[in-house]
């Protein structure tokens, strides 16, 4: 009986989460087909009254959209893909072969994590502005290519492997190139699609770093672009949320992609080691 109402106590706070986080979400996805005067106005309803696809078809050419959502898919892609060759390489060194100083630099890769981003944010803006590196993809590219938590969840499941499985590659003459690309990386797609939907979710969120060293507006990314519908004035809110709305799409089919293994994923960066 007791377990009964826990189950019903876990569902009803599960059920309330739920909608206390797809109720703001559907809400702007119908607003961005209203008109601003009725996004404004003191009585609201869910529905438009007036539907409207003004937002949207207006985006281009108010907003330059296309060139801002272009930019975030290029350096969310290319981050997403070097985080992920990167960690699997240092998770498979730091799991499977022995040398000095590997606990040493383990550690200091775990200390990387529990340093908040903002203390370090002063000094790497100072050093990649003298490198000459102020509003080139560069900046947005170097600092985030190697990722602590990354590196993390893959030694954890790379270190699971069997080790008779790599010894008996190396028996049959593979080299270590081999036995990485074609043993181990296809062996760890639970890990890998778990951090590829946090470092492109992080990738695609971030305001403050792009904000910071890209100047020239054919190279800003969407996050920041979307702060040019605040006005001094006004708010266009319903360009906003039509382009809000656009820019989680591909958020949607990263994770519709790697779905079935993450959890999977996840679970395996967590109990493994």
């Amino acid at each position: 009986m007791k377990r009964k109402v826990m189950s019903a106590a876990l569902f009803v706070v599960l059920l309330l989460t739920g909608v206390l986080t797809v109720v703001p979400f559907v809400w702007m996805v119908l607003s961005s087909f209203k008109t601003n005067a009725e996004i404004s106005a003191l009585e609201q309803t869910l529905l438009p009254r007036a539907f409207t696809l003004e937002n949207y078809s207006s985006l281009q050419s108010n907003f330059n959209f296309l060139r801002y959502f272009g930019n975030s898919v290029f350096i969310a892609v290319i981050v997403t893909v070097l985080v992920i060759y990167i960690s699997c390489i240092c998770g498979f060194v730091l799991s499977k072969y022995q040398f000095r100083g590997k606990n040493l630099i383990f550690g200091f890769i775990m200390m990387t994590m529990m340093i908040p981003w903002s203390v370090t944010i002063i000094s790497r803006y100072t050093m990649f502005v003298e490198a000459g590196l102020q509003d080139t993809y560069l900046s947005l590219i170097l600092p985030a290519m190697v990722s602590g938590f990354g590196i993390f969840m893959m030694k954890q499941d790379i270190g699971a492997l069997p080790d008779e499985l790599l010894e008996a590659a190396r028996i049959d003459g593979a080299n270590e190139f081999s036995i990485f690309h074609k043993i181990v990386l296809p062996m760890s797609k639970n890990s890998i699609s778990a951090i590829a939907i946090f470092q492109f979710l992080w990738v695609w969120e971030d305001y403050l770093w792009p904000y910071l060293m890209i100047d020239s507006e054919e190279k800003q990314l969407l996050a920041v672009g979307l702060t040019t519908f605040n006005g001094r004035y006004s708010t266009d809110y319903g360009g906003l949320f039509a382009a809000t709305a656009i820019s989680i799409i591909p958020v949607l089919i990263i994770y519709i992609i790697f779905q079935k293994r993450f959890v999977a994923g996840v679970a395996a960066g967590a109990v493994k080691g």
